[in-house]
């Protein structure tokens, strides 16, 4: 594995969190959503982030990572910029789908990024629902990649979910 983490210290509590740059990088946010996507066994997905300028990145290589997710073609609605409450409304009117919110906070001199996943019930989740499963495939480096370009998925920007509600 390429700039390996430490999953223990990094997927825990319900998200996906550390410094940056130090004990999390971008390629985090690609290695989460494909294994989010597997796990979830989901077509399809909602992505919001905050407007920090660091976070924008992560964003980016969150939704390529889901669309790149094995045969799964999953459809990435990339809502832009919005809170947690955006979001959940976001993947309710899509149709009850998974989601995910990427955030940076400053603070101590330091970044921290968070990556939040929520099932296709607007839930947060957690150890049993999917994130030792998630730490798991990270960790024994068996992050999915694509079958083949017919398999992926693709990223629709879908900022009129947030600017409607």
């Amino acid at each position: 594995m390429l700039n390996p983490i430490d999953t223990d210290a990094v997927i825990r509590d319900g998200r996906l969190a550390g410094a940056f740059p130090g004990e999390i990088h971008e390629g985090v946010a690609w290695w989460a959503a494909a294994c989010f996507v597997v796990v979830s066994r989901s077509g399809q997905m909602a992505v919001a982030h905050d407007s920090h300028p660091t976070t924008a990145e992560f964003h980016r290589r969150f939704c390529r990572g889901a669309i790149n997710a094995e045969h799964w073609g999953c459809q990435v609605s990339s809502l832009g910029t919005a809170d947690e409450a955006q979001l959940l409304h976001a993947m309710k009117e899509l149709g009850g789908v998974p989601g995910a919110l990427l955030t940076t906070a400053d603070g101590g001199g330091r970044q921290t990024v968070t990556i939040r996943l929520y099932d296709a019930d607007g839930q947060p989740v957690t150890e049993d629902t999917g994130l030792a499963k998630l730490r798991e495939m990270i960790a024994s480096d068996r992050v999915p990649i694509p079958v083949n370009d017919q398999a992926k998925g693709s990223i629709i920007e879908r900022r009129d979910l947030v600017e409607a509600w």
